[in-house]
């Protein structure tokens, strides 16, 4: 209770008090200066309810036309609850599989309510030194990198894993492949099946300077006709779309897996693929998916 709560909850037991020794409720409102409508509210108030029923409460209406129905909201809390999305891919969601329309602004106010508007070990925005490009041609540019796995088995021992990772830089169609081994064979290995996994002709692979990548990789991906560029030393923001697609990983994908050495990771990891190709709201495309793109782009 606020002090000033307190000073208004003594004012109104006083106005109650005197009213009962004088017993004479008309002379008590021209003494305090209250209508008497005013008095008899509370004293109806304090006999139901007593003293707590006059402490001032904030109005709520009984009927809200705009309030969020229940079960929508429901649905909008599991979806970051589970996959940890945000208020903008939550409304891309809700209309593609609920055929429901509602606001990225009215998803927040909901995750807020609900204390939920902060996502769990959230990345700050750090400053983009380098310009922003899109290439438009499907295969012109390829970007890949891997990203380093650490699991626990069932008696607690680490288990190393690589995921070797390449997209698309027009249309964000990505491929993923799990090895047990970081090495320029396995980087060779998956050079193939990107070939046979992309459904366009690749013109360039963009990689950093990682061993991964280095001389067998190199010439390997030139007798393919492929052209391979190096980044430059200490940029990663210059493969700036298949860093963010890692973090995409750790933040839907490996935070929600629990990793045991009787599961098919490779399985999952091909489940999760497909899934970000062809069904999940892509933020770039505005809530398309890279699949979609990829047909607008060959019309």
């Amino acid at each position: 209770m606020t002090k000033s709560e307190e000073r208004e909850l003594k004012r109104k037991l006083r106005v109650l008090e005197h009213a009962q020794q004088s017993g004479n409720a008309a002379k008590t409102c021209r003494y305090f200066g209250i209508p008497r409508s005013t008095f008899y509210y509370w004293r109806s108030l304090w006999l139901k309810g007593g003293e707590r029923a006059l402490l001032p409460s904030k109005p709520i209406p009984k009927h809200q036309p705009n309030k969020t129905p229940e079960h929508i909201a429901e649905k909008i809390l599991h979806l970051r609850r589970t996959y940890h999305l945000g208020p903008h891919r939550i409304m891309w969601y809700m209309a593609r599989y609920h055929d429901i329309k509602i606001s990225d602004a009215t998803i927040y106010r909901i995750l807020k309510h609900h204390g939920l508007n902060c996502l769990p070990r959230q990345a700050r925005k750090r400053t983009v030194h380098t310009k922003r490009y899109n290439k438009q041609v499907p295969g012109h540019h390829i970007q890949m990198d891997v990203k380093f796995l650490i699991f626990k088995d069932k008696k607690g021992h680490k288990i190393k894993r690589y995921q070797y990772t390449a997209i698309d830089d027009a249309t964000r169609i990505r491929a993923l492949k799990v090895y047990k081994r970081h090495t320029q064979a396995n980087a060779i290995d998956f050079v193939n099946h990107i070939i046979q996994r992309f459904p366009f002709r690749i013109q360039q692979i963009r990689t950093d300077n990682g061993h991964e990548f280095q001389a067998k990789f190199h010439w390997h991906v030139e007798d393919l006709g492929i052209e391979h560029k190096y980044i430059k030393p200490r940029s990663p923001q210059l493969n700036g779309k298949v860093e963010r697609s890692h973090r995409s990983d750790q933040e839907e994908f490996y935070q929600l897996l629990t990793y045991k050495d009787d599961v098919d990771l490779q399985e999952k990891l091909d489940e999760w693929e497909k899934f970000y190709n062809f069904s999940r709201p892509h933020s770039a495309h505005k809530g398309k998916t890279p699949y979609e793109i990829l047909k607008e782009k060959l019309l």
